[in-house]
Order: structure tokens, then sequence, then C-alpha cells
């Protein structure tokens, strides 16, 4: 019994030595040829093709590259127009540097450009407050876009000064201000009624030399209350603020120029601002001289020069 179980043993023993001998020769030739094919697909023939003919016609039959860089599509530019930058004077007096922060604040924008100004009767404290607001705003020192007229203009209600302090805003502007389409006057008590993003979004569609004036040439009353009576205002020479006053002596309506009225706040193309500073053929500076002594000038001396 012993015997017979040996043999059993021996023979299963040289039955799986003769298996495993039959599958080396085969897994060792595949091998070789598995590694011989692998090789061949990184040889490349002189033109920078692939050297194995079925590589290469199904790269070229499939149209496209075999790099995934060569297959990603660039992704549309967009066509809405670029959005405008406004260019903003807000304007107060004695009291109103709290309301000026406010209006400041509701208009801001990182595109737009800010020109704040406390005119005389301020006192000193609330032009330091202001300063030192616009100079310590993080945001404001970042970006750089708000600037405080320091030296404080004396500006009268209803008088040439007005306009005075408007056009020293926009030459500020103009020289310092960078790139922007529109600029627009406003004071310490108003406060808009849309956002930012929203006007941006909206101008972005206008033409850029549009100006929006509401002005008549149907002066009606004013003809014989402001057009003709004379008006001198204090603070064109004086360090204290007063009210106009009036001289006896009356002019006639002009005839070199059209007059026109309407309202002293408005938003002004950068074309018309560089006219109205520059004035290359003499209109905006007769104009200004003629309404220096014009009562609300700031209501006709922009309309005439449109």
């Amino acid at each position: 019994m012993k015997r017979l179980r040996s043999y059993y043993m021996q023979f299963r023993h040289n039955n799986n030595q003769a298996m495993e001998r039959k599958w080396i020769f085969p897994l060792a030739v595949g091998s070789i040829v598995s590694l011989f094919l692998l090789f061949l697909t990184t040889l490349t023939s002189f033109d920078g093709s692939p050297f194995l003919f079925f590589y290469r016609s199904s790269a070229v039959t499939g149209g496209s590259s075999p790099f995934v860089e060569n297959q990603l599509k660039p992704i549309p530019i967009s066509t809405l127009p670029p959005p405008p930058r406004f260019a903003y004077l807000i304007s107060g007096s004695a009291g109103d540097c709290r309301m000026l922060k406010r209006t400041l604040l509701a208009l801001y924008h990182p595109l737009n450009q800010y020109v704040v100004h406390l005119d005389r009767e301020a006192s000193s404290e609330e032009r330091l407050d202001l300063e030192k607001f616009v100079k310590d705003h993080p945001v404001f020192n970042k970006v750089g876009n708000v600037r405080m007229i320091v030296k404080a203009n004396l500006v009268t209600y209803r008088g040439p000064t007005m306009v005075a302090n408007t056009l020293h805003a926009a030459a500020i502007l103009l020289k310092e201000g960078g790139d922007w389409d529109w600029f627009i006057n406003l004071s310490a008590s108003d406060y808009p009624l849309v956002t930012q993003d929203d006007l941006l979004h909206t101008f972005s569609y206008l033409p850029r030399d549009l100006n929006f004036i509401d002005h008549t040439s149907n002066i009606g009353w004013k003809e014989f209350q402001r057009a003709k009576p004379i008006i001198i205002d204090p603070g064109l020479y004086s360090m204290r603020k007063a009210d106009v006053f009036w001289v006896t002596q009356k002019r006639s309506v002009p005839t070199a120029f059209k007059l026109f009225t309407g309202s002293a706040w408005m938003a002004l193309s950068r074309p018309f601002v560089d006219y109205c500073i520059w004035g290359w053929d003499n209109l905006p500076r007769t104009v200004l001289m003629y309404y220096a002594n014009f009562l609300s000038s700031p209501e006709g001396l922009l309309t005439c020069n449109g």
C-alpha cells in the first residue's frame, strides 16, 4: 500500500513539472512579442508620423490630434460692450459732511472716479473729518479713485461760483481721473435710486458722446428775472460767504448766442466736458463771462455750450 502511494505521488509530481514546462514557452514568446510591439509604437518616421501603419491611419482618419490640448475648444469671447465709467462730483457745505459720506458710499463703484468738496463755509473740523475719511477708508485707499478738493472753494447758492466749482472738479478729473465717459455733478443731499451696476449696464449700450441735459430755449419769465438783471456774486472776491446782490442797470438779451435754461444737475459726456474746459472755438469762455452776472447760472451755462 505504501509503495502504491509513493508511486502515485511521484507520478503527480512529474505531471505537474511537465505542465509547468508546457506553459513556460508560450508565455515567454507572448511577452517578447508584446514588448516588441510596444517598442515599435514609440518609433516615428523621418516626417514625424508614427511608424506603425495602423496607428498612423487611425490618427489620420480620425481627424483629431493625439494631443488633448489640440482638442480643447476656446471659450467664445463675450459680445457685450465694455462697461462705461462715471466721474462724480459730490459737493456740500456747512453741516453736510455726514450726508456727503453717505452719498459717496451709496454711489461708490471701483470703476468710477469721484471728487468730493466741502465749501469754505464748512468748518475746518468737517473738512478734516472728510479728508480723514477718504484717506483712511481701505477700499478708497486701495483703488485710489476718490479725491478731495482740500483747498476749499467759496460757493454761493445760485451764483457763478457754483459753476466755477463744477468746472474745477471737472478739470481735476480730466487731469487725474484716468479714463471715464460721463461726468455727473451731485450735492450731498442726493441719493441714488438705482445701483451703480444697473446704471453702468444701462449706459454701456449708449453712445459715449451723448449728453443728458434738461433744457429748453423757451426761457419765458426767466428773460426778465434772470437774463436781463445783472447780479454780483461776492464769492468771486470775498473770503466770507454772502448772498448775491443786484445792480440797478439791466442788460439786453444776447444776440451772439442763444439762451437756454434747464436743470443744474446733468450727465455730460467726456468730449463735451473737454470742450467746455479747453474751449478751442472760444464759445465756452464767452458764455462763461456772460453768466458770471447771471442769476442761477448753473441752469444755463452748460446748456448754452451744448
